[in-house]
């Protein structure tokens, strides 16, 4: 049987980092349900780069690749083709197009949600869209 797969949105690790109340808890839970290897987990590669960037105020470099190497040890870097990138941004029903990329990664990698703490901005994905919250309520009943 195959393990339940999730896309974690660049803003669930941000959360996490940067320890953003009240949303730590719940995003950290779904962290720790992939590094205990009971769903698989994957992050978007443009995340990666994004939260590298988006850190650079609060942590060096050297920190931030620390950090980003941690959650690499049990989140899979999800890719997507040229074809899906191109559809991305064919694509004109989404407001935000780094949304509809990590759609294309969702899609291309097979994974089962998006988790985000933005559902709105997906309510037009291929791949269904839970907070953190919802999933574990839908994961752990």
């Amino acid at each position: 049987m195959k393990s339940t797969a999730v896309l974690i949105d660049t803003n669930i690790i941000l959360d996490i980092l940067e320890k953003r109340e009240p949303f730590y808890e719940s995003s950290n839970d779904v962290l720790l349900c992939c590094a205990s290897k009971e769903i698989s987990g994957y992050i978007a590669l443009h995340s990666v780069s994004n939260i590298f960037y988006i850190l650079r105020k609060q942590y060096s470099a050297e920190t931030r690749r620390r950090l980003l190497l941690g959650i690499l040890a049990f989140l899979q870097v999800a890719n997507a083709k040229h074809e899906n990138v191109r559809h991305a941004l064919e694509r004109n029903d989404f407001p935000d197009f780094e949304d509809c990329l990590q759609d294309e990664c969702a899609l291309e990698n097979n994974v089962d949600y998006i988790i985000t703490r933005n559902t709105n901005d997906f309510k037009n994905s291929n791949v269904p869209a839970l907070t953190p919250m919802e999933f574990l309520q839908k994961h752990r009943p």
